[in-house]
């Protein structure tokens, strides 16, 4: 798996844990839901920390407790 599939599953989990819809979170956060959606499209591969960043205190968790879930323990090489 590559960081941003990582990334974004992840966020879908805990949005489905706090029962948190995508525009929801978009507004708690101050991103658009535009940004919000384009960054769950497996079409786009960037991903901006600022944005996670962001999301992260949307949700009220710190940058250290989105990255420790088992999905970010065996990421694939994403230089080829």
């Amino acid at each position: 798996m590559h960081i941003k599939d990582a990334v974004v599953l992840r966020f879908q989990e805990l949005c489905r844990e706090r029962k948190i819809k995508y525009n929801d979170l978009a507004v708690r956060s101050g991103v658009t839901s535009s940004t919000v959606y384009s960054m769950m499209s497996p079409d786009r591969r960037d991903l901006s920390i600022i944005t996670v960043k962001r999301l992260c205190d949307g949700l009220e968790i710190t940058i250290p407790e989105f990255f420790d879930c088992e999905l970010f323990e065996n990421l694939e090489q994403e230089m080829k």
